[in-house]
């Protein structure tokens, strides 16, 4: 995924933003992914603070400063499910996991899957997602 990708001419979903504007904790080790998953998020109208390893992620999160955790599964140590499972204990979450897998078998319940690699369009079906599943 490139910056340069991020934006076309006409794509109406990275000059609309969702609404209400969402505070997202991306957790990402490739930093390029990084970078583009929290400019798009702005792209989109929200919020966005990026770590690259869950258990910053972990450290720095507190209850009502995000509305959402969008994580990758396979990070380093501590995987993307691991952190949500231990984070779930303590916080009422809504996730949304980016990732090259494949989506499970049997889906997780109170989750969206955003298929690697991802644009805008599909960025923004994932959080009007994780929305639904959680209104």
């Amino acid at each position: 995924m490139s910056l340069t990708s991020i934006h076309h001419p006409g794509d109406a979903a990275a000059t609309t933003p969702s609404s209400p504007s969402l505070r997202v904790l991306v957790v990402e080790d490739d930093p390029a992914t990084l970078g583009a998953t929290v400019e798009m998020l702005e792209l989109l109208g929200h919020w966005a603070a990026g770590v690259k390893s869950a258990e910053v992620a972990r450290d720095r999160f507190i209850e009502g400063a995000f509305d959402v955790l969008l994580t990758d599964i396979g990070l380093p140590a501590l995987s993307g499910l691991d952190l949500v499972e231990i984070l779930q204990a303590h916080h009422k979450l809504r996730v949304i996991f980016a990732t090259g897998q494949p989506p499970p078998a049997r889906p997780i319940p109170g989750t969206v899957w955003l298929q690697k690699p991802f644009g805008v369009d599909a960025l923004q079906a994932a959080l009007q997602g994780i929305e639904r599943k959680t209104s």
